[in-house]
């Protein structure tokens, strides 16, 4: 029985704490509530214990919460890999549970229920903002070649996600790009046309914003390599680094990883072009300028 990562169980479980003192009750009368015992209220929210979308519900309704929004989010916490695979909004990546890592499902849940992300990029464009070919290419290349089959499926769900910075409320993106990733041929000159032209017409959607961190800027050298800070609505302490390493992924919860991995953003954003001006290098990039 696999449950997600130990930083979302221990956020989800501060958060469903905090709910339960919000109604005034003690984890007793939760607990008799729901027709638990103490010690597994306790569990949770110690986040030493997974819990299940379904039991979530359970405890939100003893609660009282009725908001929707903070419903699904909670219910997102418990990770792509619910044990009971009844989340309270079953994703679209549920479809992919048997082809994906746990770790990947489990990002796609998170990014699927961030209202804002920032990303620090120095190789590759961030997956939101990848064309099918070269998405293709570069999923051909860390897997090594894998069967064209396998490659398509990725690359559909890597389209999927994109659907995040299209909808309704769409994702807020702020993405700081090294220069190397603009100048990296991946998958050969019309591929990479192409993903350039395609970052300037992403980028004047209202909600993106994007900085080149340009060969001639100094002040980022030795500062970090690549991550993802995600933030939810309202809730602050949900807020989560990601750092991608070749085989996993490593989660970051601390309040002094989040303040100093803002901060190092922040100086990043500082030292690139602004938004205007990047659209502007990345268009001459691609003209061979």
């Amino acid at each position: 029985m696999r449950y997600g990562p130990a930083v979302r169980r221990r956020k989800l479980g501060g958060e469903l704490r905090r709910q339960r003192e919000l109604a005034g009750m003690t984890s007793l009368e939760a607990a008799r509530a729901v027709g638990w015992h103490q010690s597994k209220v306790s569990r949770i929210e110690t986040g030493s214990s997974g819990v299940r979308s379904s039991d979530v519900a359970l405890l939100l309704d003893a609660y009282g919460v009725t908001d929707p929004e903070l419903r699904a989010l909670l219910g997102a916490l418990c990770g792509a890999d619910d044990a009971d695979g009844e989340g309270a909004r079953r994703g679209w990546w549920y479809a992919y549970r048997n082809l994906l890592p746990a770790a990947y499902l489990d990002f796609i849940s998170l990014e699927s229920e961030a209202s804002r992300l920032r990303t620090l990029e120095t190789t590759v464009v961030p997956g939101l903002l990848q064309t099918p070919a070269y998405a293709r290419a570069v999923t051909r290349a860390a897997l090594n070649d894998p069967p064209p089959e396998q490659v398509e499926k990725l690359v559909r769900v890597r389209m999927a996600r994109q659907s995040v910075l299209r909808g309704e409320r769409p994702l807020e993106l702020c993405a700081v790009l090294d220069e190397a990733v603009l100048r990296h041929q991946v998958g050969g000159p019309e591929v990479m046309a192409g993903q350039l032209r395609h970052l300037v017409e992403t980028g004047s959607l209202r909600h993106v914003r994007l900085h080149v961190l340009p060969f001639s800027s100094s002040g980022h050298i030795g500062i970090t390599g690549p991550f993802v800070i995600f933030s939810f609505p309202r809730i602050a302490d949900l807020d989560v680094v990601v750092l991608d390493h070749l085989t996993s992924s490593l989660y970051l919860e601390r309040k002094e990883d989040l303040l100093a991995y803002s901060a190092a953003f922040t100086a990043l954003r500082a030292h690139a072009l602004p938004h205007e001006k990047s659209l502007e290098f990345i268009a001459r990039v691609n003209d061979g300028a």
